[in-house]
């Protein structure tokens, strides 16, 4: 074997190892951006997603962290409910004596806390930090995903997430208005993943399970325009 041929061996038998994911029947797929999103080592296009049976893609079972979580959020939104009215019936006009008032005297001393401005601003705003605690908290829950299941014959996919008061919510969508804005190699705490006509992305807590990756990669890993 000459040396010319022995080199375009080599290089032949390297290209596998360099672009072991490229796909050119998925990349030209309709909707879909690129397939560079899998860290699969087989082939997307080789990768079959007609199963016979439901598949767990993703598991994260922590239900304890999201149970006291929401009980701090109740908590915490019931300690700032309270200051809200406290202040709204509690806070009574005394009108500070201008008197007494020297340099030495503390700020809270020269306001009057009685005084609407100042008790209507205290009131709003300790309901507003009380609501958008809990409010932020349940969201988070409702987006953080137990289970991620592709569904009998690979075109649809369920989402099961926890729920502020312990119970699964379900979600069934086509596998086409699921988009994965990261890669599994590049996530470092959440994976997101967008769905179409929702509000806000899924997080796939990267302390989970990814049951069969292979086949999330080739079906809700994937990047598409949705």
């Amino acid at each position: 074997m000459s040396l010319i041929s022995y080199a375009s061996s080599i290089i032949r038998r390297s290209i596998p190892f360099r672009y072991p994911i490229t796909c050119k029947d998925c990349c030209n797929a309709n909707n879909i951006r690129k397939c560079t999103n899998s860290v699969s080592p087989k082939p997307l296009h080789e990768v079959r997603t007609n199963v016979a049976n439901d598949v767990v893609l993703f598991k994260y079972e922590n239900p304890k962290y999201f149970k006291y979580m929401n009980l701090f959020a109740a908590v915490q939104y019931m300690f700032w409910a309270y200051i809200g009215a406290f202040a709204f019936t509690s806070l009574k006009d005394a009108p500070v004596d201008e008197s007494k008032i020297t340099a030495e005297t503390p700020w809270f001393r020269k306001i009057n806390m009685g005084e609407p401005k100042y008790k209507n601003t205290l009131g709003t705003a300790a309901v507003v930090v009380g609501g958008a605690s809990l409010g932020i908290i349940w969201m988070y829950t409702l987006k953080s995903v137990r289970f991620l299941i592709l569904n009998k014959g690979g075109n649809h996919v369920t989402f099961v997430t926890y729920s502020p008061f312990g119970q699964n919510r379900m979600m069934k969508v086509p596998l086409e208005n699921v988009c994965c804005k990261e890669s599994r190699a590049t996530a470092k705490v959440q994976l997101p993943i967008k769905v179409k006509n929702t509000w806000m992305h899924y997080m796939l807590d990267m302390r989970g399970e990814f049951k069969n990756p292979t086949l999330f990669d080739s079906t809700a890993g994937l990047f598409r325009k949705i």
